[in-house]
């Protein structure tokens, strides 16, 4: 896929966001902000009884970058497991973003990636 239709999937993403939505029930859940453009995302995980991502959610508003991240990220991590949730770095989010980010819009581009991160250390 070349730049210019990742560019379109992460517009898309930003104008029908997946998974926008509160988890209802049982889930852990971590706040990002990005003080810097004033971007908030709240990432929220259910987990089975094996440990595996069974939903996916976020909540919160920013640029078209990390609202699309947010989206993206929640696709990504419904059916991963806790260990390949830690596995996930920074580099990931930029391959599934699969556009140039510049340096100036990397805190936008992994407000989910941070999220991800408190959720994780709650979990240990």
């Amino acid at each position: 896929m070349d730049e210019e239709l990742y560019k379109e999937n992460l517009l898309d993403h930003n104008r029908h966001p997946h998974n926008k939505r509160v988890i209802s029930g049982e889930h852990h859940e971590a706040e990002a902000r990005n003080a810097s453009c004033g971007d908030r995302g709240v990432l929220m995980l259910a987990f089975d009884e094996k440990g595996t991502v069974s939903d996916a959610a976020f909540q919160g508003e920013g640029c078209a970058v990390s609202q699309a991240g947010l989206s993206m990220l929640t696709d990504k991590l419904k059916g991963m497991t806790t260990r390949e949730l830690k596995l996930l770095s920074p580099g990931d989010i930029y391959t599934m973003l699969g556009v140039q980010i510049s340096p100036g819009r990397a805190n936008c581009a992994l407000l989910g990636y941070a999220a991800l991160e408190k959720i994780l250390k709650d979990l240990r």
